[in-house]
């Protein structure tokens, strides 16, 4: 069972990866939602997952309660690299979850693969010089 949960992991990274590159003409890194409106006022999380990943999945309540905790302080987007396949290829991500760490101007500041935690998210934030306090 774990080889064929392996196996689709596999199989579902590398079609992610081919899409990622067939789709990828963007040159920049700056943030996709920011390149229409031109202006970024508050420091930005971004996910890139799928709502079919585990991991992705386990984070959906993280990046929610985020979005609510510091609602006005810190803006928080998940983008399905499925479903919007061209915002995905934008950020030139090559596995999922990514979370892209951005400050007020749009410029990226740390990026990071795999399942991140609330408190890990919080911590980074703290070292790239926002404090965001927990209220929890």
């Amino acid at each position: 069972m774990k080889s064929m949960h392996k196996a689709t992991w596999l199989l579902f990274s590398a079609v992610l990866l081919l899409c990622l590159v067939a789709c990828n003409q963007a040159e920049s890194t700056s943030l996709a939602g920011d390149q229409q409106t031109g202006v970024q006022t508050l420091p930005k999380l971004v996910d890139v997952g799928a709502d079919k990943c585990i991991p992705c999945i386990k984070m959906a309540p993280i990046l929610e309660s985020l979005k609510d905790d510091f609602s006005g302080r810190m803006d928080v987007e998940f983008v399905d690299a499925w479903k919007r396949r061209e915002d995905a290829a934008r950020y030139k991500v090559q596995m999922i979850p990514t979370q892209i760490f951005y400050d007020e101007k749009g410029k990226e500041l740390y990026r990071h693969t795999g399942f991140y935690g609330r408190e890990d998210i919080l911590g980074k934030w703290q070292e790239l010089g926002y404090s965001f306090k927990d209220e929890k």
